[in-house]
């Protein structure tokens, strides 16, 4: 069952990312940024067993993360792709602000969900730091390495070597970056290093999908409102 889920979540990404890019253009792109880090922070608390091994959820929705960057970086040049992620880092600092303060209010004595909150956000500063990092130190890098290789090939039959060569090396670094702030301490070191090379075999799997969608991106610019 998970992963039937997960292989529906893949699709469903992917369309919803070109569906987004083909009605609202650059702007849509930026609006998937948010929608994706904060989503998959919170997904990240959950962990599942995919083909018999433990890996934590959110990784998918993350993952999507590149390809946008890697969309806006060909489309529209290194500049747009940096705004973002700084859209993206913003996000996450602003969202849990948000999910820390809701934790403040004192609760009424009908209130349901306060328990279930504090379950799900006592942990969001840690993780949060941990994305932050790891989404700073990787998606700066596939920024530059996505233009690093677009000068050495630009030609657009090239995409695939800039998209994957560019995203597998930033993918690498956020797991290692996010998996060892995040959960160091929590969970024992055999479980740490499922939850490592799940967690990058998932990102790095979506990262070699994800090609046919650049293409198609490169294709839809041209419908895209002045």
């Amino acid at each position: 069952m998970n992963e039937f889920l997960g292989g529906g979540m893949i699709l469903f990404c992917f369309a919803a990312l070109l569906a987004v890019y083909r009605f609202f253009g650059k702007t849509g792109l930026y609006v998937w940024i948010p929608i994706a880090v904060i989503v998959a922070n919170i997904q990240v608390q959950k962990t599942v067993e995919l083909f018999g091994i433990t890996c934590t959820l959110g990784n998918i929705l993350y993952a999507s993360t590149f390809t946008v960057t890697d969309i806006l970086s060909e489309n529209y040049g290194k500049k747009e792709a940096r705004k973002a992620v700084l859209i993206g880092f913003f996000s996450l600092i602003f969202s849990t602000l948000l999910f820390q303060t809701t934790l403040l209010y004192e609760p009424a004595p009908t209130d349901l969900v306060q328990n279930s909150m504090e379950g799900l956000f006592t942990l969001m500063p840690r993780l949060i730091a941990a994305s932050l990092a790891a989404f700073a130190v990787s998606q700066i890098h596939d920024v530059w390495a996505y233009h690093f290789w677009k000068r050495l090939l630009p030609e657009k039959k090239w995409i695939f070597i800039r998209n994957n060569m560019s995203s597998l090396v930033s993918q690498l670094l956020d797991t290692l970056v996010f998996v060892t702030v995040a959960f160091y301490g929590l969970y024992g070191n055999s479980v740490l290093f499922e939850i490592f090379l799940t967690t990058y075999v998932i990102k790095a799997f979506v990262t070699l999908c994800d090609t046919p969608l650049v293409y198609a991106a490169v294709h839809l610019q041209r419908f895209e409102k002045p």
